[in-house]
């Protein structure tokens, strides 16, 4: 019975390799790896003072409560800069454009659909970090009474 030639896959389909991002910064799984690591790796003779094993595991602790404590200030300036973006709504607003010009006008809208809140400012869209000034917007003249 003859037997059907298989093909290649094409180029670059499956090239067996994983590849992974480096990371940038020291987390507690890579500091829990070390640990391990110098664990496994220690001379059983001398092996390592609980007192360095306490003072490591402290600083991870302290590592894990120091990154958990700036997600949370990176949260806490993201609602700043949402809160301060909605109270400009109806002021009247400076700003600087992007080629170096002021500009001024009532901001009517707010968008927070990018990392930083943008402001409209008659028919522009300016960045909150752009705002220059800020004063109290014109109060519309109150209706006649008959």
């Amino acid at each position: 019975m003859p037997i059907d030639a298989v093909a290649a896959p094409a180029p670059g389909m499956y090239t067996g390799e994983v590849t992974r991002a480096p990371k940038q910064a020291m987390d507690s799984e890579v500091f829990m790896s070390l640990l391990v690591t110098q664990l496994r790796n220690q001379d059983p003779s001398s092996p390592m003072d609980t007192n360095q094993m306490i003072a490591q595991t402290t600083q991870l602790a302290m590592m894990e409560k120091i990154s958990a404590l700036a997600d949370t200030n990176q949260e806490s300036f993201s609602l700043q800069m949402r809160m301060a973006a909605a109270a400009l709504v109806g002021k009247d607003v400076t700003f600087t454009r992007a080629d170096g010009t002021t500009g001024s006008g009532t901001a009517t809208a707010v968008s927070y659909a990018g990392s930083v809140p943008r402001v409209t400012v008659g028919s522009e869209t300016i960045g909150l970090d752009s705002v220059a000034g800020v004063s109290a917007g014109v109060a519309p003249a109150p209706a006649p009474v008959p």
